[in-house]
């Protein structure tokens, strides 16, 4: 990515990054690392990754915590824009937007799973999405086929499961692109896309409910397999 944002075009994107560590020490580092990689001054937005336990938000937040040095980032040019994501539990995004709010800071975006399974369990769209909508959050939505699982369940198709994630007020909807075939999938579906009405997500959340309801098809809300610092915890020191 640094050697084609090098060739002319970093100033046609939006360009996002995530760093994983909670300490001021590693954030700055990390922030540091980033810019060298992308072979660029400034990054658009910068996310804090994996906000995926209780004790995340007082880490960053806390005295010589990440956000310190994200600050500092921002004053210097180095970020315009600063946001966090995470894939495990509404509440710890909550807590997480709170712990700012107390503080005098609003975050820019939120990134969060939102597919058609989650409306049934630890629902982000149902009380994360609300409240950044009511702050004037960007609102990133990831996984809208929560890596294929949502087809294993055999209860809606691809391009309805992309079309739902569109409908909700998202500022972005993320989808992978690792194959020419997810890349073609991805264009169909924005190209037919036209938002969903009442009945049509109904239709959808209706037929999904049973599949949904204990997080079957999103395990990384209640498993350790897609938490990197869980399995990489020197990443936040």
């Amino acid at each position: 990515m640094g050697k084609a944002l090098r060739d002319g075009y970093r100033r046609k994107v939006f360009l996002m990054s995530k760093i994983d560590g909670q300490t001021k020490v590693s954030a700055a580092k990390q922030i540091d690392e980033s810019l060298q990689r992308l072979q660029t001054d400034t990054i658009d937005l910068m996310q804090f990754h994996e906000v995926i336990r209780p004790g995340d938000p007082e880490r960053i937040f806390g005295p010589r915590g990440a956000m310190e040095a994200m600050l500092a980032a921002k004053k210097a040019g180095k970020v315009r824009y600063i946001g966090f994501t995470g894939h495990k539990d509404p509440e710890f995004h909550l807590k997480m937007l709170n712990t700012g709010f107390k503080q005098g800071f609003t975050f820019d975006a939120v990134q969060m799973p939102l597919n058609v399974m989650d409306a049934h369990y630890k629902s982000f769209a149902k009380k994360v999405v609300p409240v950044l909508v009511e702050h004037g959050i960007g609102v990133l939505g990831m996984k809208p086929l929560a890596e294929g699982l949502v087809l294993k369940s055999n209860t809606v198709t691809a391009i309805e499961a992309l079309h739902y994630a569109m409908s909700l007020p998202t500022s972005v909807v993320i989808n992978g692109c690792e194959t020419m075939e997810r890349l073609n999938q991805a264009l169909q579906a924005a190209r037919s896309f036209r938002p969903l009405g009442e009945e049509e997500v109904a239709a959808l959340l209706a037929k999904t409910a049973a599949a949904g309801a204990q997080g079957q098809y999103e395990p990384f809300k209640n498993t350790l397999e897609f938490d990197g610092t869980a399995h990489n915890p020197q990443w936040l020191e």
